[in-house]
């Protein structure tokens, strides 16, 4: 899967973080986040049975969503999940290393990074884009003020992103927003309330539309 393709899977604005504990979990809230017009998943590698939960989902849903595998913190882990048929990969650090892999191999990957000099190494490595992480730490403003002097940077904003804040994450110069569990918490996987997901993947998709036109 190469960047065109990855590009327009996240049209929406918005990937969602899935920690489910099963198969079943993963499938139904894929169901419900797809009818709420998020087409991209990640799926992170510390959710027990990640990878086999990965391809049992790739294998159901084909092309229709984007799966990619999170958490990673190393090539030798990028590369099992790219077997495992992950389309992109997410690192919560910035490691080089994994980042060559993925161009090697033309998946696209977002690279995790806070710092302007991470952030900017990690463009420089070949990431498609940089995972901010944890975006909370520093806010929109954060975001606005390290894109003044490196515009060319795609942004993701990962990590206390919610409902309220994600228009401003946008405004000030996010091109997505990462979301967890405000958008597929554990307890409405318990509950099996895929309404209210779908339901929150509509609205977080709605607050990027009002960001994106500034």
């Amino acid at each position: 899967m190469g960047e065109t393709s990855f590009r327009r899977s996240v049209e929406s604005g918005v990937v969602a973080i899935l920690r489910a504990t099963s198969s079943n979990d993963l499938l139904n809230a894929t169901d419900a986040v797809l009818a709420g017009g998020v087409s991209s998943i990640e799926v992170t590698i510390t959710t027990p049975g990640a990878l086999r939960i990965v391809e049992e989902a790739r294998a159901r849903f084909g092309d229709e969503v984007s799966f990619g595998v999170g958490t990673v913190l190393d090539a030798e882990s990028a590369r099992a999940a790219l077997l495992a048929g992950a389309q992109f990969i997410v690192t919560p650090t910035l490691d080089v290393a994994t980042i060559e892999l993925c161009r090697r191999y033309a998946v696209p990957v977002l690279s995790g990074a806070f710092t302007p000099t991470e952030i900017l190494g990690a463009w420089q490595a070949g990431a498609d884009l940089v995972k901010v992480f944890p975006a909370s730490a520093g806010g929109p403003t954060y975001i606005k003020t390290v894109r003044a002097p490196l515009p060319q940077v795609r942004i993701v904003a990962v990590g206390g992103v919610t409902l309220e804040n994600t228009a401003d994450f946008i405004r000030a110069g996010a091109e997505l927003v990462g979301i967890g569990g405000e958008l597929v918490s554990q307890r409405l996987l318990d509950e099996r309330d895929f309404a209210e997901i779908t339901d929150r993947a509509k609205r977080f998709c709605e607050r990027v539309a009002i960001g994106r036109e500034r």
